[in-house]
């Protein structure tokens, strides 16, 4: 199936999680555009939408759905949808190819229910072979670097590239990820990195899948977001 057809289709089918009474977690980046317009195409809208990236908030605003602060009265925001680089068997994930994955950590880990949208190329069988964002305040990005060679890594700082925190994202090649849950505590103890890539202490629930035979559930079965 052709990639784009498949976040197509599995954009439609994340419209089944959004519920008009409640506010919505959105991540950021091109299979999040993709639901976006799904949304906007559809009856279905949130009372409002929590967004990991000023230009999902763009989108957002653009079909008229309203986008507020994550304030403590909305913890746990009931869903949130965002893509991957990478999920494996566990639901698992590398982010942070757009460099919104500090955000996007900050919504996933405050929702009852993450609901991840991907094309079958997403799923591996071991995390690692996509570069790990790292996202990491300016004046850190040297110390940060030593570290994550120390971890086994090959930093290298993505040029020209700022975050919408305005910070630096160093992308990792060459780590270990035998346990990704350990190397995203190793990586997040370094002094100056605000987030790392690794989404394993707080993976996805659901990952609904684009595949050459439709769409593929993997995770809690459930039409529901209630928990």
């Amino acid at each position: 199936m052709d990639p784009e057809e498949a976040k197509r289709q599995v954009a439609r089918e994340a419209l089944r999680f959004v519920r008009t009474s409640e506010v919505l977690g959105v991540g950021a980046g091109s299979t999040v555009a993709t639901f976006v317009d799904a949304l906007g195409a559809s009856d279905v809208r949130p009372r409002a939408a929590v967004v990991a990236s000023e230009r999902t908030r763009e989108l957002l605003e653009r079909i008229g759905v309203t986008v507020v602060g994550l304030g403590a009265d909305l913890i746990p925001l009931p869903v949130y949808v965002d893509g991957a680089d990478e999920i494996d068997g566990e639901l698992r994930l590398i982010k942070g190819g757009g460099g919104a994955l500090a955000r996007e950590k900050v919504i996933a880990s405050a929702s009852a229910l993450f609901v991840c949208i991907a094309s079958e190329d997403k799923l591996v069988r071991g995390l690692g072979a996509f570069p790990l964002a790292v996202e990491v305040l300016p004046m850190a990005v040297h110390l940060a670097a030593r570290e994550l060679r120390a971890l086994g890594g090959a930093p290298a700082v993505r040029d020209g590239f700022q975050t919408d925190n305005g910070n630096l994202i160093v992308d990792v090649r060459g780590l270990d990820f035998a346990d990704p849950a350990t190397l995203e505590g190793a990586i997040g103890a370094i002094p100056g990195v605000v987030e790392c890539g690794i989404f394993a202490r707080r993976r996805a629930d659901v990952a609904i899948v684009g595949t050459e035979g439709g769409v593929r559930i993997l995770g809690r079965p459930t039409d529901s977001p209630v928990l």
